[in-house]
């Protein structure tokens, strides 16, 4: 590990302002940022929070709003002093926002003007001063002028509260550090092999730790460059891909399948793409054959918002004869599959992975139960199933808790999902169990589907010679649409209770 007093990591910007100072950091709704230039407008922000707003090192500092770069400029000038970020996700209700500005007891909330009016009950009853970026920054920046930042941040300060998605009870806050970060940063350039002359395309939002921390800060640290969008929009996107020298993009599932869709995506000409990068469990292989087919890797990454995320990942040049593993273990990192009675499990069995690493989170805040839960001498227990084979490499079985024990056999419902998702007219899927006075519980597929999509016969003929019979689907439950929490992952509890209710 690196010492505790090593600089904090505005440094790098500082380091390319000095060695690359024209290069450009920054592209943001038709305005560049060179190195030079972003860097001084960091030094100004972070002046500003400090003698404007009187901010201390450890202070917590709220964000509201969409992707931009004045977001961007506030997690550096953060670091220089010291101060946590608590990025919010602006798809939660004011009611969960304000949980979580309390849970972290946030001295400031940056909110843009998308979200003006969700800032008073947001803010109910809580002392948290809000400053809207559209216009107070720039003032702040004003009253400060000429004066300068005292600081002694360094890596081993806090620099994220990054709030996961609680699908069950309220949301944790995951802390990441300045060290962790830079870690991070580490694994994920031999996991892109990034160089300063990568271009990254990031329409991941900024309040989730894959859209800060797969590539953007990555990127920053390599000195890359950056174009960034306010969140995802699919003309955009495909606009970004084939004129603006793109060389690598993070696409999650959802996000992929929308461009796969966009009528210009079949004569899309991608001449600067090296490699499209997914992950979010598991990933439909449809998408990822369909992606090398047209000769563009697409590697996946795995990790967790407590992992920093990357924890395993597929290089460029194995993923298409890996195609479907999560990859292999990062490096600086280390991973095992635990069984329940905390032995390791055997190779080409099931077990929980287990994550160890200098990227990984240090604790939940304000949560020392929580945390005790979830780390084992430094391993971080992830709740998912995973696969180890004989190369080395891991593929992803499912969730612990999504795991339906049917006649005292395992089935994992991603194996389930991948065939769904390869029956036509098949739009979304989820496999649950469903109580069985023989079986305990039995598996019963979930879906949505388009016009004139499968009835249940073909969906059920469909698993034939493809998986064990004892794992195949009971049951067809028809829904209009699958329940999503705030983050678009589905809530499996929801779709449960559906499947109870539907007639058998």
């Amino acid at each position: 590990m690196m010492g505790a007093k090593t600089q904090s990591i505005d440094s790098w910007l500082k380091a390319h302002a000095t060695h690359q100072p024209n290069h450009p950091a920054v592209h943001f709704e038709g305005h560049t940022w060179t190195y030079r230039a972003f860097s001084d407008w960091v030094e100004q922000v972070a002046v500003a929070l400090q003698h404007s707003l009187g901010l201390k090192r450890g202070d917590r500092v709220a964000y509201y709003g969409k992707n931009c770069d004045t977001e961007v400029a506030l997690f550096f000038a953060c670091a220089r002093l010291g101060l946590i970020i608590v990025p919010l996700n602006w798809r939660l209700v004011p009611a969960e926002l304000n949980y979580i500005l309390g849970d972290s007891g946030a001295k400031v909330l940056f909110h843009d003007d998308n979200f003006l009016d969700q800032v008073p009950a947001a803010l109910d009853g809580l002392a948290t001063l809000a400053v809207n970026t559209s216009d107070r920054l720039d003032a702040l920046i004003d009253k400060s002028q000429g004066l300068a930042v005292a600081t002694d941040a360094d890596l081993s300060d806090p620099m994220f509260i990054v709030y996961t998605s609680g699908t069950t009870g309220r949301p944790k806050g995951a802390v990441l550090t300045q060290e962790s970060i830079l870690w991070n940063a580490i694994i994920s350039v031999h996991a892109h092999d990034f160089t300063p002359a990568d271009h990254i395309l990031n329409m991941l939002p900024l309040f989730h730790v894959g859209g800060i921390n797969i590539q953007m800060m990555p990127c920053f640290f390599i000195g890359g460059t950056m174009t960034l969008h306010p969140a995802f929009d699919a003309d955009e996107t495909i606009r970004a891909l084939e004129y603006q020298g793109i060389t690598t993009t993070v696409c999650v599932p959802t996000v992929m399948k929308a461009l796969m869709f966009h009528p210009d995506w079949g004569d899309l000409k991608l001449p600067t793409l090296r490699l499209f990068n997914t992950g979010s469990t598991d990933v439909p292989v449809e998408i990822i054959e369909a992606n090398h087919k047209r000769g563009i890797p697409m590697v996946q990454v795995y990790g967790a918002t407590e992992t920093g995320p990357i924890a395993t990942y597929q290089k460029a040049h194995e993923a298409r004869s890996t195609q479907g593993s999560i990859g292999r273990c990062g490096a600086h990192t280390q991973v095992k599959l635990m069984l329940a009675d905390a032995t390791e499990a055997p190779l080409g069995e099931p077990g929980e992975i287990w994550v160890k690493g200098p990227n990984n989170f240090s604790h939940y805040w304000n949560n020392p139960e929580a945390t005790e839960a979830a780390l084992v001498d430094g391993w971080f227990r992830t709740g998912d199933v995973a696969v180890q084979d004989e190369n080395g490499l891991y593929w992803f079985a499912d969730r612990v808790k999504h795991v339906i024990i049917s006649g005292g056999e395992n089935i994992y419902p991603a194996e389930l999902e991948r065939v769904l998702g390869r029956i036509p007219g098949i739009r979304e899927c989820a496999v649950v169990g469903r109580a069985h006075p023989k079986w305990g519980e039995v598996p019963v597929a979930a879906v949505v589907i388009t016009k004139n999509g499968p009835d249940r016969a073909t969906i059920l003929a469909a698993f034939t010679d493809k998986i064990a019979r004892f794992k195949h689907p009971k049951d067809v439950v028809f829904l209009p649409a699958l329940p999503r929490n705030t983050m678009g992952k589905v809530l499996a509890s929801e779709v449960r209770k559906l499947v109870a209710a539907a007639p058998d």
